[in-house]
């Protein structure tokens, strides 16, 4: 007889298991509260958009389009692409349903991205964005808030402490094409110290070599020609602006020249919320403005500017600064036992997730004794034991057992929902 094998999940496609999937709920909700509290409102797009929309918006010459995208071909023929950012989804539903032009709108998404890259700690090749997309305002007002937005959440998680900001303008596209010119020239002079993806960057995408990890490469960039020497007025202007609001705010930040973003659709401010508690992957938030992409995509042109944040770094890093405590899944546990007694029990559990808000109530299966049941309460994690006997189904009672401080009370069933409503 032959054994078949098990099946594995993809490589760099993981399992979140019960275990896990609370500090995942924990991360979720602040950022679902943080955003709120700012006005900001919810839209989902498909995972999937016909590869075109990635090749025009983020750039044939970029890491992600060359060489990550997850792309195959329908039934009909047509070139489709697992998302690997939501920027470009996101532009192109506003587009699609008429949200952006002449309005303004302060948008945010949640959900799983794609790309195929090496797995290792912190990247993977299925993972979790939180998006935030604004269209229609083009101050740096509107830049200060995603920042401070960003702030807050950092707050709310208890890692304001291990992030710090970096901050950079990129100028308009006229004011890059003239660095450009001048950052080639400088590379060319040093092209023998450059490795291969440097020089294959060169001169399609030469911005993206001061991005470089390569300490050789670094050491020479250190005279190379300063992007900020080439920004056109408007450009500065708006970036003086952002600091101004940013330094009012009380936020801390470092300029960086070299930050450059790896996708094409930014100008002017981009911006990374690093971190060392992760090792190489330490990037947890980054964004900027992309005020030339929704007419890059169709659309009329519209001011732009946004942020993602990938959710496994941050729920890494909440588990490396062990910040990973939270509520146990279950509150309540019912034990029963005796004849027509699991009948009342489930009755009885039915009613008071009905009258108790938000209670969280399992009850026991199987039967067994006591100490078997008792034990089942402690492993869930449940803080509170009802015990429903035969004297207590005819007598309409419970017992109600602390199991933290071991307190034990009996309780009509009439009282019961009020009774739990302030316990739990």
């Amino acid at each position: 007889m032959t054994v078949s094998k098990t099946i594995q999940a993809i490589r760099g496609m993981n399992d979140c298991l019960p275990s896990q999937s609370p500090l995942w709920h924990k991360v979720e909700d602040a950022v679902k509260n943080v955003v709120s509290s700012y006005g900001y409102s919810e839209i989902r797009m498909p995972i999937v958009e016909v590869t075109n929309l990635f090749k025009r918006a983020i750039g044939e010459v970029t890491d992600v389009v060359e060489k990550e995208m997850y792309t195959f071909e329908d039934r009909n023929g047509d070139s489709l692409t697992l998302r690997p950012e939501g920027t470009a989804g996101c532009v192109r539903a506003g587009i699609e349903n008429g949200l952006i032009y002449n309005q303004e709108q302060r948008l945010w998404y949640m959900g799983p991205m794609f790309r195929h890259e090496r797995p290792q700690k912190g990247r993977y090749r299925q993972f979790h964005q939180v998006g935030v997309e604004t269209f229609g305002l083009q101050g740096p007002d509107v830049d200060a808030e995603l920042i401070m937005m960003t702030a807050r959440l950092w707050r709310e998680l208890g890692i304001d402490q291990h992030v710090r900001l970096e901050l950079n303008s990129i100028g308009s596209i006229e004011s890059r094409a003239n660095y450009r010119t001048v950052l080639i020239e400088f590379l060319e002079q040093h092209i023998d110290i450059l490795d291969e993806d440097c020089k294959r960057r060169m001169y399609t995408n030469p911005l993206r070599v001061l991005d470089t990890k390569n300490p050789a490469i670094q050491a020479i960039l250190v005279d190379a020609p300063q992007l900020a020497d080439y920004l056109d007025d408007d450009s500065r202007e708006h970036f003086t602006g952002l600091c101004e609001l940013l330094d009012a705010a009380g936020i801390q930040y470092q300029v960086n020249q070299r930050l450059v973003r790896g996708l094409d659709y930014y100008n002017k401010t981009v911006f990374e919320w690093i971190t060392e508690s992760l090792g190489a992957q330490g990037t947890v938030c980054a964004g900027g403005r992309y005020d030339g992409l929704v007419e890059q995509l169709g659309g009329k042109p519209s001011p732009a500017v946004g942020f993602a944040m990938g959710l496994e770094r941050l729920v890494l890093m909440m588990e490396t600064l062990e910040l990973n405590e939270v509520r146990k899944p279950v509150d309540v546990y019912l034990v029963t036992a005796g004849e027509g007694t699991l009948i009342n029990g489930m009755k009885l559990a039915e009613s008071l997730r009905e009258n108790v808000k938000g209670l969280r109530l399992m009850t026991h299966f199987g039967g067994g004794n006591f100490k078997k049941q008792f034990k089942r309460a402690d492993k869930v994690g449940a803080s509170i034991a009802l015990v429903l006997g035969e004297n207590e189904v005819a007598e309409k009672t419970v017992v109600v057992k602390d199991l933290i401080g071991g307190e034990q009370k009996t309780l009509t069933q009439s009282e019961l929902a009020a009774y739990l409503t302030n316990a739990i």
